[in-house]
Protein backbone atom coordinates (compact mmCIF):
# COMPACT_ATOMS: atom_id res chain seq x y z
CA UNK A 1 0.00 0.00 0.00
CA UNK A 2 1.69 3.27 -1.11
CA UNK A 3 2.25 5.76 2.00
CA UNK A 4 -0.08 8.70 2.62
CA UNK A 5 3.15 11.27 1.06
CA UNK A 6 3.29 8.70 -1.77
CA UNK A 7 -0.11 9.51 -2.83
CA UNK A 8 -0.15 13.21 -2.03
CA UNK A 9 3.19 13.53 -4.20
CA UNK A 10 1.69 11.11 -6.96
CA UNK A 11 -1.74 13.30 -6.86
CA UNK A 12 0.00 16.61 -8.03
CA UNK A 13 2.15 14.87 -10.59
CA UNK A 14 -1.22 13.42 -11.90
CA UNK A 15 -2.55 17.12 -12.09
CA UNK A 16 0.32 18.35 -13.44
CA UNK A 17 -0.50 15.69 -16.32
CA UNK A 18 -3.90 16.27 -16.59
CA UNK A 19 -3.32 20.61 -16.65
CA UNK A 20 -0.43 19.72 -19.75
CA UNK A 21 -2.41 19.74 -23.14
CA UNK A 22 -2.60 16.79 -24.90
CA UNK A 23 -5.01 14.56 -27.14
CA UNK A 24 -7.41 14.04 -24.69
CA UNK A 25 -7.67 17.66 -23.92
CA UNK A 26 -8.26 18.90 -26.78
CA UNK A 27 -10.91 16.29 -27.84
CA UNK A 28 -12.92 17.75 -25.01
CA UNK A 29 -12.79 21.03 -25.19
CA UNK A 30 -13.20 21.04 -28.77
CA UNK A 31 -16.02 19.14 -28.61
CA UNK A 32 -17.41 20.96 -25.50
CA UNK A 33 -16.97 24.23 -27.46
CA UNK A 34 -18.77 23.08 -30.31
CA UNK A 35 -22.00 21.05 -29.40
CA UNK A 36 -22.07 22.00 -25.06
CA UNK A 37 -21.43 20.53 -21.98
CA UNK A 38 -23.29 17.66 -22.06
CA UNK A 39 -20.94 16.44 -25.30
CA UNK A 40 -17.95 17.40 -23.46
CA UNK A 41 -19.06 15.24 -20.45
CA UNK A 42 -19.52 12.21 -22.80
CA UNK A 43 -16.38 12.81 -24.42
CA UNK A 44 -14.53 13.03 -20.98
CA UNK A 45 -16.36 9.56 -19.69
CA UNK A 46 -14.81 8.44 -22.77
CA UNK A 47 -11.38 9.11 -22.26
CA UNK A 48 -11.41 7.98 -18.80
CA UNK A 49 -12.72 4.69 -19.72
CA UNK A 50 -9.58 4.04 -22.15
CA UNK A 51 -6.81 5.66 -19.38
CA UNK A 52 -8.38 2.50 -16.90
CA UNK A 53 -8.10 0.22 -20.00
CA UNK A 54 -4.47 1.60 -20.00
CA UNK A 55 -4.16 1.51 -16.67
CA UNK A 56 -4.68 -1.75 -15.64
CA UNK A 57 -2.32 -3.00 -18.37
CA UNK A 58 0.21 -1.18 -17.30
CA UNK A 59 -0.11 -2.11 -13.87
CA UNK A 60 0.29 -5.93 -15.00
CA UNK A 61 3.19 -5.60 -17.25
CA UNK A 62 5.20 -3.36 -14.56
CA UNK A 63 4.39 -6.17 -11.80
CA UNK A 64 6.10 -8.76 -14.36
CA UNK A 65 9.44 -6.21 -15.53
CA UNK A 66 9.92 -5.34 -12.17
CA UNK A 67 10.45 -8.75 -10.89
CA UNK A 68 12.15 -10.53 -14.44
CA UNK A 69 14.48 -7.71 -15.78
CA UNK A 70 16.96 -6.79 -13.23
CA UNK A 71 18.01 -2.54 -12.79
CA UNK A 72 14.62 -2.36 -14.73
CA UNK A 73 13.57 -0.04 -11.46
CA UNK A 74 16.18 2.42 -12.20
CA UNK A 75 15.49 2.37 -16.06
CA UNK A 76 11.72 3.22 -15.61
CA UNK A 77 12.85 5.47 -12.72
CA UNK A 78 15.48 7.54 -15.50
CA UNK A 79 13.07 7.30 -18.38
CA UNK A 80 10.36 8.70 -16.16
CA UNK A 81 12.14 11.82 -15.52
CA UNK A 82 13.60 12.38 -19.15
CA UNK A 83 9.24 12.08 -19.98
CA UNK A 84 8.85 14.95 -17.37
CA UNK A 85 11.40 17.28 -18.54
CA UNK A 86 9.92 16.74 -21.94
CA UNK A 87 6.40 17.36 -21.29
CA UNK A 88 8.07 20.61 -18.71
CA UNK A 89 9.44 21.78 -22.67
CA UNK A 90 6.21 20.98 -24.15
CA UNK A 91 4.19 23.64 -21.85
CA UNK A 92 7.31 26.30 -22.21
CA UNK A 93 8.34 25.85 -26.00
CA UNK A 94 7.43 28.60 -28.66
CA UNK A 95 4.75 28.75 -31.18
CA UNK A 96 2.07 26.55 -28.86
CA UNK A 97 -1.31 26.57 -30.32
CA UNK A 98 -4.02 28.05 -28.17
CA UNK A 99 -6.24 25.24 -26.85
CA UNK A 100 -9.33 27.03 -25.91
CA UNK A 101 -10.49 28.33 -29.66
CA UNK A 102 -13.49 27.80 -30.35
CA UNK A 103 -13.42 25.24 -33.77
CA UNK A 104 -16.90 24.21 -35.57
CA UNK A 105 -17.68 20.82 -35.67
CA UNK A 106 -20.71 18.81 -36.58
CA UNK A 107 -22.69 17.23 -34.28
CA UNK A 108 -22.06 13.56 -33.00
CA UNK A 109 -24.19 11.44 -30.72
CA UNK A 110 -23.45 10.03 -27.58
CA UNK A 111 -22.18 6.61 -28.26
CA UNK A 112 -19.85 8.43 -31.07
CA UNK A 113 -18.76 11.05 -28.29
CA UNK A 114 -17.67 8.06 -26.30
CA UNK A 115 -16.36 5.87 -28.48
CA UNK A 116 -13.71 8.29 -29.59
CA UNK A 117 -13.18 9.48 -26.42
CA UNK A 118 -12.23 5.80 -25.58
CA UNK A 119 -9.66 5.49 -28.86
CA UNK A 120 -8.34 9.02 -28.15
CA UNK A 121 -7.16 8.10 -24.70
CA UNK A 122 -6.19 4.07 -25.16
CA UNK A 123 -3.96 5.40 -28.60
CA UNK A 124 -2.38 8.91 -26.09
CA UNK A 125 1.44 7.82 -26.00
CA UNK A 126 0.98 10.80 -23.28
CA UNK A 127 -1.16 8.35 -21.13
CA UNK A 128 0.57 5.19 -21.53
CA UNK A 129 3.85 6.90 -21.42
CA UNK A 130 2.96 8.18 -18.00
CA UNK A 131 1.76 4.96 -16.50
CA UNK A 132 4.89 3.05 -17.92
CA UNK A 133 7.79 5.58 -17.22
CA UNK A 134 5.92 7.88 -14.47
CA UNK A 135 4.19 5.07 -11.81
CA UNK A 136 6.86 2.37 -11.50
CA UNK A 137 9.08 5.02 -9.31
CA UNK A 138 6.37 5.52 -7.01
CA UNK A 139 6.29 1.54 -6.31
CA UNK A 140 8.08 -0.11 -3.75
CA UNK A 141 9.22 -2.96 -5.39
CA UNK A 142 9.13 -5.11 -2.07
CA UNK A 143 5.04 -4.79 -1.69
CA UNK A 144 2.28 -5.68 -3.46
CA UNK A 145 3.70 -4.40 -6.78
CA UNK A 146 0.23 -5.33 -8.81
CA UNK A 147 -2.01 -3.64 -5.91
CA UNK A 148 0.63 -0.06 -5.80
CA UNK A 149 0.42 0.37 -9.34
CA UNK A 150 -3.54 -0.19 -9.53
CA UNK A 151 -3.82 2.58 -6.51
CA UNK A 152 -1.78 4.61 -8.23
CA UNK A 153 -3.19 4.56 -11.33
CA UNK A 154 -6.80 4.52 -10.06
CA UNK A 155 -5.40 7.66 -7.90
CA UNK A 156 -4.30 9.42 -11.46
CA UNK A 157 -7.51 8.67 -12.85
CA UNK A 158 -9.59 10.42 -10.22
CA UNK A 159 -7.29 13.39 -10.17
CA UNK A 160 -7.57 13.79 -14.22
CA UNK A 161 -11.80 12.94 -14.36
CA UNK A 162 -12.46 15.82 -11.60
CA UNK A 163 -9.47 18.09 -13.30
CA UNK A 164 -11.25 17.76 -16.88
CA UNK A 165 -14.95 17.86 -15.21
CA UNK A 166 -13.91 21.59 -14.20
CA UNK A 167 -12.23 21.96 -17.77
CA UNK A 168 -15.33 20.83 -19.59
CA UNK A 169 -17.85 22.82 -17.68
CA UNK A 170 -15.50 25.73 -17.29
CA UNK A 171 -14.18 25.77 -21.12
CA UNK A 172 -16.55 28.48 -22.47
CA UNK A 173 -15.87 30.67 -19.97
CA UNK A 174 -12.21 30.05 -19.88
CA UNK A 175 -12.43 30.50 -23.78
CA UNK A 176 -13.58 33.94 -23.57
CA UNK A 177 -11.43 35.26 -20.63
CA UNK A 178 -8.12 33.71 -22.52
CA UNK A 179 -9.40 35.82 -26.07
CA UNK A 180 -8.57 38.67 -24.15
CA UNK A 181 -5.92 38.07 -21.59
CA UNK A 182 -3.21 36.07 -23.75
CA UNK A 183 -0.72 36.84 -21.00
CA UNK A 184 -2.47 34.58 -18.30
CA UNK A 185 -2.11 31.47 -21.32
CA UNK A 186 1.60 32.05 -21.07
CA UNK A 187 2.16 32.24 -16.77
CA UNK A 188 -0.06 28.79 -17.04
CA UNK A 189 2.20 27.48 -19.19
CA UNK A 190 5.93 28.44 -17.48
CA UNK A 191 4.80 27.73 -13.69
CA UNK A 192 3.31 24.07 -15.12
CA UNK A 193 6.47 23.46 -17.28
CA UNK A 194 9.11 24.45 -13.81
CA UNK A 195 6.90 22.69 -11.90
CA UNK A 196 7.28 19.51 -13.90
CA UNK A 197 10.79 19.69 -14.39
CA UNK A 198 11.45 19.72 -10.57
CA UNK A 199 9.62 17.06 -10.32
CA UNK A 200 11.40 15.40 -13.04
CA UNK A 201 14.46 16.65 -11.08
CA UNK A 202 13.47 14.75 -7.85
CA UNK A 203 12.71 11.66 -9.63
CA UNK A 204 16.06 11.34 -11.29
CA UNK A 205 18.12 12.19 -8.09
CA UNK A 206 16.21 9.69 -6.39
CA UNK A 207 17.68 5.66 -5.57
CA UNK A 208 15.60 2.76 -5.07
CA UNK A 209 17.17 2.81 -1.15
Amino acid sequence: MPSVETLLIFAALSLGLAATPGPNMLYMVTRTLAQGTGAGMVSLMGCQFGSLVIMLLAAAGITAALFAVPYAYDALRIGGAAYLMWLAWQCVKPGAQPLFAPVPLPREPAARLFSVGFLTAALNPKVALFYVAVLPPFIDPTGNVLLQGIILGATQIIVCTAFDAALVWGAGGVSRFLSTRPGWLAVQRYVLGAVLGLIAVKLATTSRA
